[in-house]
């Protein structure tokens, strides 16, 4: 064997070896799962879930890892996150998301649905879709699917009945501008604060009250600093998971076809422990945590919104209005 062939060998071992040891990094991509909620709730349960069956689907190619809480920060900075690309998929509110693409927002408006039923079908329906699409044309970001988060209802230090019970209330609300909806029609003052630090803002009566679905209340603790669960039952929220676009213009064919998939999965099986919680909750802020639960007059507090439903502050159209009521 002459120098040269020996030196060719020697080469293309060195290359081999280097090859195999880089061919683990190049196949496997890092992914960041960021969203607000404690590691108690559902959200978080089937975020991990999902991680795990994106990574099995891929035979390991994308490894994800969820951070809940606000580790990655409050819920504006993680949609931001999603087009800067420091992070990869985030559950948001439709609120949030609105901020892209406003008529989005219809979902989320306070007495929008009649019912669970009624939501459930629009969550399925050719309008979402069509809403959803809008969305992803205008930011890059693609929502693949949508989790139901609650009915949202009024914790205070007094009872809520009627309309005027709400007036002059200093109420937490998300930082987006479609949550202020719901105290401004009422005469309360909105007061946007993050999410995780709605608790201490209620303990130190920064704030009077604040708004969410009964689970929620439970896993954030809420009922501990606030003596009333009224049952207002004003907005049917859901969550949207959404991939950033720098992320989803990476993934092939298949692979979109199935974190689409496995998103869908995750949100169906959260959306079932949600209302189930839902139920078994309002008997036990009564019986477990000896919490007065109030049943607000809904359909006095309901009325003072349909003008507002096609009025000028909405970020939807009339025709939308009636596409959403249409649905049966």
């Amino acid at each position: 064997m002459n120098k040269r062939h020996t030196l060719t060998l020697a080469l293309a071992a060195a290359w081999l070896a280097l090859a195999g040891s880089a061919a683990p990094a190049l196949a496997q991509t890092k992914l960041k799962f960021a969203h607000v909620y404690e590691t108690s709730e559902p959200y978080h349960k089937w975020a991990l879930w999902a991680a795990d069956e994106i990574k099995k689907r891929t035979a390991g190619r994308y490894e994800m890892q969820v951070f809940p809480a606000s580790q990655l920060g409050k819920e504006t900075d993680i949609n931001q996150g999603l087009t800067l690309g420091t992070v990869d998929v985030i559950y948001t509110g439709q609120a949030f998301a609105a901020r892209t693409h406003p008529p989005l927002a219809i979902g989320g408006a306070p007495f929008m649905f009649r019912d669970f039923d009624h939501w459930k079908k629009y969550a399925g329906s050719p309008v979402l879709a069509e809403l959803m699409e809008g969305y992803f044309k205008k930011g890059g970001n693609r929502p693949l699917s949508v989790t139901y988060y609650g009915v949202r209802h009024t914790t205070a230090n007094k009872p809520i009945v009627k309309p005027e019970d709400m007036v002059g209330l200093k109420l937490r609300v998300p930082d987006a501008p479609l949550y202020a909806a719901y105290p401004k029609v009422l005469g309360a003052n909105a007061t946007p604060i993050a999410f995780a630090e709605v608790y201490l803002a209620l303990q130190n009566k920064t704030v009077d009250a604040q708004e969410n679905p009964l689970p929620t209340i439970e896993a954030k603790k809420f009922y501990e600093v606030q003596s009333h669960i009224n049952l207002t039952g004003h907005i049917t929220e859901m969550l949207l998971t959404i991939v950033g676009g720098p992320t989803w213009s990476k993934l092939s064919d298949a692979d979109k076809k199935a974190f689409e998939a496995v998103f869908k999965e995750a949100a169906t099986k959260c959306t079932e422990d949600i209302a189930a919680a839902e139920q078994r909750l309002v008997d036990d802020f009564t019986t477990k945590y000896k919490k007065n639960v109030v049943r607000s007059d809904r359909a006095a507090i309901g009325a003072k919104f349909r003008a507002f439903h096609t009025g000028p502050d909405a970020t939807w159209d009339k025709a939308l209005y009636e596409r959403v009521q249409a649905i049966r």
